[in-house]
């Protein structure tokens, strides 16, 4: 039985990431995408399942609050000389009892421990909440970057299929005018070697788009096929979104509203309670303690007769109730207390550092993100005019190529240089895009690229 319940959790292991698989009959959509990623990522899920632990610790500390209730019964025996329970006389004998008890006890003042840990336990619980928020942004951010990268990797495919594609056309036309002795043969030669040169570069772009949806279909944790697409967004440079605020501005929004940065902050009112704990066990501790006790005893007999007294009665008469307050005054612990309230202290100096760092992090992945989409807008609006000169320049190229009035070696340097600053241009177009998108996020906006 359990090899065969071992087996049934392993298929189902194998199972669960193939669902959303199941699901893609076509080409897939951004938000798709990041669907699919966030139902799938182990990371995300054993983050939400550690939640469990924030909540169980907070409703231990809650218990702490309500008294204590406990109760046993403990039978047993005992042989030799003893006092028997009820005669309270030494007898020799074997002498069998079963003693009944009950518990309670309540904490009435412990130096604020229990309010403090409570608040402690809500406070990483809503930690735990900003940074379950922070592990999805991240895999979501992951998956829109893969996502631009294939669409990016797609454009280079076309590119190098039309330059494929013209020079083919070219070495089909230089081929008839070789044969008619228009021109030399080392024209032919030099465009067949570049015509092998972009069919290496084709296969080369074909791999790139195949290891992009390879790394995006494995951030979405699903299996890669090879009829794995997706739907190309139409979305166009607009410089107007990147000039709308500036790198600080966009830090003091996103100070405020990002979840990395809350739960930073989060992390050092938890340490702060920690603090506050580790200074509760100075003082000292009252607390109530009530208990009830009852026996019963097998050599209990009646007055004048052999007749055990019955268990009921036994109980009854032999029941006794106790109550009692304690005080524990805290004296010398070894400096235990002291060694506590100074790694409290350490820890909250540990989180108010990590949350400088957060927000220095953020400030800096702000700016870089700014600085890298300020010069792909740039190198965009160059690439542009480029390519119009560039286009117009190979126009001519190959009219001149086709009469001879240039050799191959210049005609393959004015196509190199139009398709070199065509993949320049998607280069920059999709690096301007995801760093826009990187700071719509910051402030705020939803992630997409529509």
């Amino acid at each position: 039985m359990k090899k065969l319940f071992t087996a049934a959790l392993l298929v189902l292991a194998f199972q669960v990431p193939s669902f959303a698989q199941s699901e893609i009959t076509g080409p897939i959509d951004l938000l798709t995408a990041v669907e699919i990623a966030l139902e799938n990522n182990l990371t995300l899920k054993r983050t939400e399942i550690n939640q469990g632990n924030f909540e169980a610790e907070l409703l231990a500390n809650q218990g702490r609050r309500i008294p204590s209730l406990s109760s046993g019964v403990f039978p047993g025996y005992r042989w030799g000389r003893s006092i028997n329970p009820v005669t309270n006389l030494f007898e020799t004998r074997r002498i069998g009892n079963i003693n009944v008890t009950a518990n309670s006890s309540l904490p009435i003042f412990n130096g604020m421990r229990i309010n403090n840990s409570i608040a402690q336990a809500r406070k990483n619980l809503e930690a735990g909440q900003y940074s379950l928020q922070a592990t999805r942004n991240t895999i979501t951010l992951s998956v829109i970057n893969l996502f631009i990268d294939v669409v990016f990797n797609r454009e280079q495919v076309k590119i190098a299929e039309n330059q494929l594609k013209t020079t083919s056309e070219q070495l089909e036309r230089t081929k008839k005018l070789v044969a008619a002795g228009s021109l030399p043969l080392t024209n032919q030669l030099d465009l067949q070697s570049q015509n092998a040169t972009n069919q290496l570069n084709l296969i080369n772009a074909v791999n790139g788009l195949r290891l992009a949806k390879l790394a995006l279909t494995q951030a979405m944790v699903i299996p890669f096929t090879e009829d794995f697409d997706i739907i190309e967004p139409a979305y166009e440079v607009n410089q107007a979104e990147l000039t709308s605020s500036t790198p600080m501005e966009i830090f003091e929004v996103a100070v405020t509203t990002l979840p990395q940065i809350k739960a930073a902050e989060a992390n050092i009112e938890v340490a702060e309670y920690g603090v506050k704990i580790a200074k509760g066990a100075f003082y000292p501790t009252i607390g109530a303690g009530v208990s009830i006790f009852s026996n019963y005893v097998d050599q209990a007999f009646l007055p004048g007769s052999s007749e055990i007294i019955p268990f009921r009665t036994q109980i009854e008469n032999n029941l006794s109730q106790s109550g009692n307050l304690q005080l524990n005054i805290p004296i010398f612990s070894n400096f235990s207390n002291k060694a506590s309230l100074q790694r409290a202290r350490v820890q909250q100096r540990l989180a108010e550092v990590e949350a400088q760092e957060a927000k220095n992090t953020l400030r800096q992945d702000i700016e870089t993100a700014y600085t890298q989409a300020l010069a792909a807008e740039q190198s965009y609006q160059a690439s542009l005019v480029r390519i119009k000169s560039l286009e117009e320049t190979f126009r001519v190229s190959q009219q001149q190529f086709d009469l001879g009035a240039i050799n191959s070696v210049d005609f393959q340097v004015a196509q190199n240089n139009l398709f070199n600053a065509q993949a320049d241009l998607i280069n920059a177009k999709y690096s301007y895009i995801f760093r826009v998108k990187v700071l719509d996020f910051y402030l705020g906006n939803p992630l997409n690229i529509y």
